[in-house]
């Protein structure tokens, strides 16, 4: 029982929210995550983790001054 208490804790610190799979860069090859991401930043941002809103302004920024992974394939 002793050692029962210790895992479950454990266990139930592992089940908190996991962090976003959206990085800048998976953001700059994804137009559309980039504009659904701002336009619910723009809705309700407190909702919106803060990061996620930062890491789609600086996708945005990315590819309007041209750092595009299709233009790198060219």
């Amino acid at each position: 029982m002793k050692i029962l208490m210790p895992l479950i804790a454990v266990a139930l610190t592992a089940c908190g929210p996991s962090k976003s799979v959206d990085t800048v860069d998976s953001l700059v090859a994804n137009p559309e995550r980039i504009q659904e991401i701002r336009r619910l930043c723009t809705e309700d941002r407190a909702k919106v983790n803060d990061e996620i809103c930062v890491a789609a302004a600086q996708a945005a920024k990315r590819r309007f001054y041209g750092e595009r992974p299709e233009q790198k394939a060219q």
